[in-house]
């Protein structure tokens, strides 16, 4: 399988060594090519700065292609700004990037640098999963009732699902812990063999 990750900006590199210590290929999508050129299996959408993220895929063409993919069921993990780019609304900002996944989203909700922190919970069905926050976004409503809730903390939804699109708050990235990654590649399996 060949999993592609945005690597405009941001922390993907460390969703690369995930992704090939749990066995696939990948493929840093840096331009226009890198996307539509290479039969990708999932996306990655990292942490970083989504405002930044979603100037350079506007100015590289990339923006709609990406969607298109999105729409047409290509699995994707957004991590933190990962998660704001696919937010369909972006509470107090008018212009959201991909908007493919129904939910509205707050930057920041926990704070600036020093209000990242550590929480161990469940996320779906992993069982007490270290999630790390830096600078995180909430979901502050799911616009359709087909989003599931996969993770909450302090009462605040940190991880959803709405069909092959996971967007989460947190860091899985960083830890030692491949299980979201791997959750992640069970799902690229299935739509590569065309199981829905």
């Amino acid at each position: 399988m060949k999993i592609g990750v945005l690597a405009l900006q941001g922390a993907f590199r460390e969703h690369q060594d995930m992704i090939r210590l749990s066995g696939a290929e990948c493929i840093e999508i840096r331009q226009l090519s890198d996307l539509t050129g290479n039969s990708l299996d999932g996306i990655v959408l990292p942490g970083g700065e989504s405002t930044v993220q979603g100037k350079l895929l506007r100015e590289l063409g990339m923006l709609e292609p990406l969607r298109n993919m999105i729409k047409a069921g290509t699995p994707v993990l957004a991590t933190c700004a990962g998660l704001i780019l696919l937010a369909e609304k972006i509470e107090g900002d008018p212009v959201s990037h991909l908007g493919t996944l129904p939910v509205t989203v707050k930057r920041n909700a926990f704070g600036r640098q020093t209000g990242s922190f550590e929480y161990t919970g469940n996320v779906g069905k992993l069982q007490n999963f270290l999630m790390t926050f830096i600078r995180a976004p909430i979901v502050t409503a799911l616009n359709s009732q087909e989003v599931e809730v996969l993770a909450e903390c302090r009462e605040q939804i940190v991880a959803v699902k709405y069909g092959n699109q996971i967007g989460l708050a947190f860091h899985p990235e960083i830890n030692d812990d491949p299980s979201i990654h791997r959750e992640f590649l069970d799902l690229c399996e299935k739509f590569h063999n065309g199981i829905k």
